[in-house]
């Protein structure tokens, strides 16, 4: 069990009866956990989480706290959005000490900003504890850098979430540039679209891609591709969500290394 003495600083506020904590749970390696979340798990007395929040992540929470489900999948909401904020205003009036625990970050497309302006507005103090993104996390555990050395200088962070009208409204021209790497969170569905805009927008079909599934858990895959062949990976490979979809000449800079174990590469045996 984890043993922590590390002192509050002065400018931070404790976690007290009647507050919310929106606190990111990281992809789902517990060791990922940062310390702040790790203590504000310990603390909770009504947690309400999503469905990429580990089981052993949840393990931590105090025995006696009492847990809210409302997790969300692809045209599935077992609670509306609406419906969430409200559980956090109405436990938190209750007097209880409510953790919110997100998968990854809870300002990276976790609605966290949403659920902080409606605790907000109920005169209901809000914790922001953040958490390490997929986007760093899963790619760093498959030996996939993000940036690199005259091979990328920007990174971006993108939705593949489709609109109710099957339409993917993002800025293609933008996404042109060979030296940037991008990657793309719940995207497995709109992987069709994303390829075809690309390539229209620029970027060459050979351009190495990755989708990484359950990335930091023991369930984590790697399918390497093409920028032209994402489509036809995901069907032979039957690949589902969670998956991250990285796309880039990054994906390639460790292919002469083993990845024996996440997060652990070894040179390659010949």
């Amino acid at each position: 069990m984890l043993r922590m003495s590390v002192d509050f600083p002065q400018n931070k506020q404790p976690f007290q009866a009647g507050e919310v904590a929106l606190v990111g749970a990281g992809p789902g390696d517990p060791d990922l956990l940062t310390l702040q979340a790790y203590r504000f798990i310990q603390q909770a007395e009504v947690v309400v989480y999503d469905r990429l929040v580990s089981q052993e992540i949840m393990a931590l929470l105090p025995d006696d706290c009492q847990r809210v489900y409302v997790g969300k999948k692809q045209a599935e909401h077992r609670v509306p959005q609406d419906g969430i904020n409200q559980l956090l205003v109405d436990h938190a009036l209750a007097g209880k000490k409510v953790l919110r625990l997100k998968g990854g970050d809870p300002f990276v497309f976790g609605r966290g900003g949403e659920e902080a302006l409606f605790v907000l507005k109920h005169d209901i103090a809000c914790h922001i504890v953040p958490g390490i993104t997929a986007a760093s996390a899963c790619t760093s555990y498959v030996g996939i850098p993000l940036t690199h050395r005259q091979t990328a200088q920007s990174c971006t962070l993108i939705t593949g979430h489709v609109k109710d009208c099957g339409q993917l409204d993002l800025p293609w021209s933008t996404l042109q540039n060979s030296k940037q790497t991008i990657v793309f969170y719940m995207g497995v569905k709109s992987i069709p679209i994303i390829s075809q805009q690309l390539i229209a927008a620029g970027r060459d079909k050979a351009t190495p891609a990755a989708l990484i599934y359950k990335g930091t858990t023991p369930e984590q895959h790697v399918y390497r591709s093409t920028l032209e062949s994402l489509h036809e990976t995901v069907i032979k490979e039957a690949i589902k969500p969670p998956t991250l979809i990285v796309i880039g000449d990054v994906v390639g800079i460790f292919d002469q290394v083993e990845l024996s174990n996440i997060g652990y590469l070894t040179p390659q045996k010949n």
